[in-house]
């Protein structure tokens, strides 16, 4: 895959102008309102509509965490659940609410984190208060998911993720462009990573970070890698080798996971795309059977956060491709290096 870098062309209408402007003046009136939580918080986003590489990289960085010996509480909003207030997901011992309740991507969050807690509320500083009162021990740091546009909350600490497939979202603003912040907001972010990127060994991350001085941002930029595991069944049992797969994507981008499939040697029947986030009504339910039948499928391969949605809803044999982030070793020095000097300053 070649990464493209380059800063997009600077060639806004009067619409996005006025868009952009907004955003500004919400970002002013927020910030001086923002809560603050007596712990460290970390924010992980975008400024892109979906597809960024944000839920692999917050695992990433709770695990890093975890395994440190600290006590990470996730705090999320739940886009597209159906629940209200705060929901304690897990105290870390794995998913006490389906993805209805508590939303697809915290879910799987949840599965994949065991000793991370994670608690559900669009509103991060109630869910912050929230676990200090009620999980024991008591959460030593937060991690935002989808925080950087989240103003409510004061971060210590923002990261901001750029997709290595569409970096800058040609660099407009909805609704003509893809962007939902203008690239000037990435001044406002104390790292930035570039994800999915093809290695680690190209400086990616620098180049990055260069290429977005010019908006004002001046802190480092790292690369990481997104890497694919073994399918993994829902229910027990063992996937047969090279056989016929239908597959089924809900995700913002789901070109990279096709291409993913198409390289672990099975034979693909069809590929069904579905809306980010989607909830998989009845008819779509009776869309993926009938395409499952049609082509004498063997099983049905999709995404993680499809699966916890799918699990329990279809009867067919349904597996996961299981997706994790690398970051570069460099990284994971500065995030340490950060969270010790913001300790220190008390």
């Amino acid at each position: 895959m070649t990464v493209s870098l380059a800063a997009p062309a600077r060639s806004w209408s009067p619409w996005q102008w006025l868009y952009g402007g907004a955003h500004t003046a919400r970002h002013a009136w927020l910030s001086r309102r923002a809560n603050r939580l007596p712990r460290p918080v970390i924010s992980v986003g975008n400024l892109h509509w979906g597809g960024g590489g944000k839920t692999p990289m917050v695992a990433a960085i709770a695990s890093h965490l975890r395994d440190a010996g600290q006590r990470v509480t996730i705090l999320t909003r739940g886009y597209g659940s159906k629940g209200v207030g705060v929901r304690i997901l897990s105290r870390g011992e794995g998913p006490l609410l389906g993805p209805k309740i508590a939303g697809d991507e915290p879910v799987l969050l949840a599965g994949q984190l065991p000793g991370v807690a994670v608690i559900v509320c669009p509103d991060r500083a109630l869910a912050g208060r929230h676990a200090l009162e009620r999980l024991d021990p008591a959460p030593e740091i937060f991690l935002l998911d989808d925080g950087f546009s989240h103003l409510g909350l004061h971060r210590d600490l923002d990261i901001l993720v750029f997709p290595a497939s569409d970096p800058f979202a040609g660099g407009k603003l909805a609704p003509g462009g893809r962007l939902r912040e203008p690239l000037r907001s990435s001044r406002r972010a104390d790292a930035v990573l570039l994800t999915g990127a093809p290695d680690l060994t190209s400086d990616l991350g620098g180049q990055l970070a260069t290429t977005l001085r010019p908006y004002g941002f001046d802190g480092p930029g790292f690369a990481s890698r997104t890497l694919s595991g073994e399918p993994q069944l829902a229910t027990q049992g063992q996937i047969r080798p090279g056989c016929r797969v239908l597959v089924i994507a809900g995700i913002a981008r789901p070109a990279p996971f096709f291409e993913t499939v198409s390289r672990l040697g099975f034979e693909v029947a069809e590929q069904l795309e579905f809306p980010d986030h989607h909830a998989y009504p009845q008819a779509s339910l009776d869309k993926i059977r009938d395409a499952y039948r049609r082509h004498s499928a063997e099983l049905v391969l999709t995404t993680g956060k499809d699966r916890v949605k799918l699990q329990g809803q279809l009867e067919l044999p349904l597996a996961d491709v299981p997706i994790r982030a690398e970051p570069e070793a460099g990284f994971f020095q500065w995030l340490d290096a950060e969270l010790d000097k913001i300790r220190a300053a008390g």
